[in-house]
């Protein structure tokens, strides 16, 4: 009960919060066991998902996961800061979505790079956001994203989430995504 409510039904607010477009280019940064896309391309079959994390032992359970699922998911194995470079990857995202990865300055700098203009980067997180997001700002406006929506919920457990929707406004720098040691050690403020 616990695992569906958490992960599961968790996931799947992001479908009432944020549009999902038919056939829409999704991209889930540091997947980890592939919360909340995969739920959602079950939902929603029409989504063209990419998974994307740093371990190579979650990427190939997740091409396990996606043969099993029927679902024809694109898993790959590499670290945000280094696809956000690559032309194949770099705004080519309607939806990036990240849950529980890091600050949403340094998240920002990880997810707003993938995101295409007018795209949307998805920041699901804990209850407890406005500090988290009054820090953020100057980051978010840098890389070329706007907050557009914050929703504030709990789960049926009473758990409480939040989630940071932004909207790419303008294109991202091409001094960022930074690399990783300068992103931890540098904030952008």
């Amino acid at each position: 009960e616990e695992i569906v409510t958490k992960h599961f039904v968790d996931s799947l607010t992001l479908l009432t919060a944020a549009d999902f477009p038919q056939e829409v280019h999704m991209l889930d940064v540091g997947t980890g066991a592939g919360f909340p896309s995969v739920p959602i391309k079950i939902v929603r079959p029409d989504i063209h998902l990419t998974l994307l994390d740093s371990l190579n032992k979650r990427i190939t359970f997740l091409t396990a996961l996606s043969r099993a699922l029927g679902q024809e998911n694109s898993c790959i194995h590499a670290r945000a800061e280094e696809a956000g470079r690559k032309p194949e990857h770099r705004e080519q995202y309607g939806i990036v979505t990240a849950r529980a990865v890091a600050h949403l300055q340094t998240l920002s700098e990880y997810c707003l790079p993938f995101v295409k203009q007018g795209g949307i980067f998805a920041a699901m997180k804990g209850g407890e956001i406005q500090e988290e997001l009054e820090e953020s700002q100057k980051a978010v406006a840098l890389l070329g994203g706007k907050v557009e929506k914050v929703l504030q919920f709990q789960l049926p457990d009473q758990s409480s989430r939040s989630i940071i929707l932004i909207k790419k406004i303008s294109q991202t720098s091409s001094k960022y995504p930074r690399p990783s040691g300068k992103i931890i050690k540098s904030p952008l403020m």
